[in-house]
């Protein structure tokens, strides 16, 4: 129950956080800006990382946890509480932002701002890069230990550097889905609840071409979850 509970706090600030930055730069004309949302969601991933990681391996996103499911480190009967608590959380967050902020027509709900293609490909490549960061980063070594929080965060900051204003760089569908439904802004939604489960289920095989065994090694059953700790 405590990794649940984990996911669940953990996926709630993260859309409480980066979400309410979008929110809040847009009713401040801006003073927050797109650099301040990019670093508020990589921050935040880095923080809970830390924070709870060693407890549920901070997934905070279903697409990552599928991922890991691939890759032999989570085992079956855990996805649904795991998926289950993520979107929850999402969820709870996305209404504690609708009491403090009433007017916001969409709660920094992800909507492209291209073509469909364009969005579903970049979400997939998005995903992909970092699920592949994120398994080369989890490796259960002393060293990528203390720089997993850091690296992941950071590489969420930079893919919503680039591509936020596209597609919003979800690359996690409990934080498109949790902003949509309270929105009602659903028109896109099937954007962001498949592309980055492709994309982060594509990256495994990936890694094992590229690494062998290294990538996703055997991990006895008493140690699962292993991720970023």
């Amino acid at each position: 129950m405590k990794k649940y509970c984990s996911e669940f706090i953990g996926t709630f600030f993260l859309v409480f956080a980066g979400t309410g930055a979008i929110i809040i730069n847009d009713l401040t004309g801006g003073q927050v800006t797109h650099l301040g949302v990019a670093l508020t969601f990589g921050l935040v991933v880095m923080v809970m990382i830390y924070s709870i990681g060693n407890v549920s391996g901070a997934h905070m996103n279903p697409a990552v946890t599928l991922g890991f499911l691939m890759s032999g480190r989570l085992e079956k009967q855990q996805i649904f509480p795991y998926i289950a608590s993520q979107f929850l959380g999402a969820m709870c967050a996305s209404l504690t932002l609708r009491l403090l902020f009433l007017s916001h027509p969409d709660l920094g709900t992800t909507i492209p701002s291209g073509s469909l293609f364009q969005a579903y490909v970049m979400e997939t490549l998005l995903s992909f890069l970092l699920m592949f960061v994120i398994l080369n980063i989890s490796t259960n070594t002393k060293e990528k230990d203390l720089i997993a929080g850091v690296v992941v965060g950071a590489t969420i900051a930079l893919e919503a550097l680039f591509a936020g204003p596209i597609t919003g760089a979800s690359m996690n569908p409990a934080r498109s889905l949790g902003p949509a439904l309270v929105s009602g802004h659903l028109q896109y939604v099937w954007i962001y609840l498949t592309a980055p489960v492709l994309g982060a289920i594509l990256a495994c095989p990936i890694c094992r071409l590229i690494k062998g065994s290294e990538c996703c090694p055997v991990i006895k059953k008493d140690t699962l979850p292993l991720t970023y700790f």
